[in-house]
């Protein structure tokens, strides 16, 4: 399957802001955006262009994959699905991006970021309800169980990231046994929950024109 292999740092610069890509290292001072707080490129710190409608658009959805690590067919498939939907397709569309199993393993502590769950998942490392999941795309309804395997607990990336947790706290939309290495998803995320500024609307009018 495609993947993004580059630096991901560059992403934060070019939308800036931190989009909390590399784990811990974005609640340091190693952070790229903290050290040149312009977009990438040799002309980035001179970049100074009023952006137009669409490339506002484009900006926004841009974002927004960069924050779930999807690339173009993908988040296209996913656009389509929250169209169908019931309810504001923007919402729809973030919030089948946060029940992704990656996104789920994210939040409840066992990776760093949302790159690391995805690798973790990939490799085998993860249950769901009790049974081995790689697929990171694959969605997690309520009350589904979310776990590491037995043979996976001395992982160093899924202690690291654990004790990460235990520090910081999870969402308030899974309950997590950090010692059990479990965790279950107690509710549907709701749009009131993501703290990074998105304005999905702007992504539904660019693929609407």
């Amino acid at each position: 399957m495609a993947r993004y292999i580059g630096a991901v740092c560059r992403h934060c610069r070019r939308e800036g802001l931190k989009l909390f890509l590399k784990g811990d290292r974005c609640f340091t001072d190693k952070c790229a955006i903290e050290k040149r707080a312009f977009p990438p490129g040799a002309h980035g710190s001179s970049f100074r262009h009023k952006q137009s409608e669409y490339g506002s658009q484009l900006r926004e959805k841009q974002k927004v994959k960069r924050i779930y690590g999807v690339l173009e067919k993908q988040f296209r498939r996913t656009l389509t699905e929250a169209a169908r939907r019931k309810g504001l397709t923007g919402e729809n569309l973030l919030m089948l991006l946060e029940k992704r199993l990656d996104n789920v393993v994210y939040r409840m502590g066992f990776a760093a970021s949302r790159n690391e769950a995805r690798q973790i998942v990939r490799h085998g490392h993860i249950l769901l309800n009790g049974k081995k999941a790689s697929i990171p795309s694959i969605q997690v309804n309520l009350n589904d169980t979310v776990s590491v395997r037995d043979k996976s607990r001395k992982h160093p990336q899924i202690l690291s990231a654990l004790e990460a947790a235990r520090r910081k706290g999870t969402t308030k939309w899974v309950e997590v046994d950090l010692n059990e290495f479990t965790g279950k998803m107690m509710s549907d995320p709701k749009r009131d929950d993501l703290t990074l500024p998105i304005q999905e609307q702007l992504i539904v009018e660019l693929y609407s024109r």
